[in-house]
Formats: C-alpha cells, structure tokens, sequence
C-alpha cells in the first residue's frame, strides 16, 4: 500500500510541467555547453594561444614529481593541471556571458509587449442591444418618479 502512494507521489511530481520544462532546460543546456566549448576550443583559444606564445592552455601543468621507471614499469609523473583548469574557466565565462546575453535580449522583448499592451489599452465594447434597452427603461423609470 505504501508503495503504491509512493510511486503515486512520484508520478504526480514527475509530470508536472516544471520538471519536465527543468529536463528540457538540462538536455539543452548540455548541447549548448559542446557548442561553447567548441567554440572555446577550437576558435577562441587557439589564437589566444598564438598570441601568448604558441601555448596550448591544456598543455600548461606543474609536475609535481615526475615520471620514473621502476623494474620496467613506468610510473607516471604527478601534476597539477592548472590549463586545464584556466580551459574550464573559459568556457564558463563564455557560457554565462551568452546566458547573459539571451536573457537580456528576452528580458527586452518581455518588456516591450508589456509596454505595448499598456499603451494600447482595447476601448470598453459598445453595449448590447439588451443594454441599450435596459438603459432606456431605467431613464423612463426615472423620469416618472421624479413626476409624482
């Protein structure tokens, strides 16, 4: 019995739509994430790059301790990956600042229907036939009490 409520539960919240509008959000968001890093990587930084002196910036790391060979096997050398980090830096700030972007293009957009709907105000319907009459009826009314 419980968990038959629970799966109830879990439905009713499933389908609401702002979850799903939230799942939409996510699946979006994450392909818009592969295009800024594309353009980060592939357009952005490889410029950037030429301009501080051919430097990749996921190459840029502080070796720790460096690779060793020990009876044959090689141990791999121990870094701090810091370019990789400046990279991920990058895309984000590109990413927030396209956000950014979108949202104040849409913010204005919302903004200026609401203007136009405030400026043009739609004028009262003209009344109905059966209000025209009900007016007329109550101005006669009026007039043979003010008679008597």
């Amino acid at each position: 019995m419980k968990k038959s409520k629970f799966l109830q539960d879990f439905k009713a919240f499933a389908m609401k739509g702002n979850v799903v509008d939230m799942a939409v959000g996510v699946i979006i968001g994450g392909a818009f994430g592969k295009i800024v890093s594309s353009v980060v990587n592939d357009i952005i930084m490889p410029p950037l790059g030429l301009l501080i002196g051919g430097v990749n910036f996921k190459d840029l790391k502080l070796v720790l301790k460096p690779a060793v060979v020990e009876n044959g096997e090689e141990i791999a050398a121990v870094t701090l990956n810091y370019g990789n980090f400046l990279q991920n830096i990058f895309d984000f700030l590109i990413i927030a600042f396209s956000i950014f972007l979108f949202i104040r293009v849409m913010t204005r957009l919302m903004n200026k229907k609401k203007e136009e709907a405030q400026a043009a105000p739609t004028p009262p319907p003209a009344p109905t036939k059966d209000q025209v009459l009900l007016t007329e009826i109550r101005d006669l009314l009026k007039k043979m009490n003010e008679q008597k």
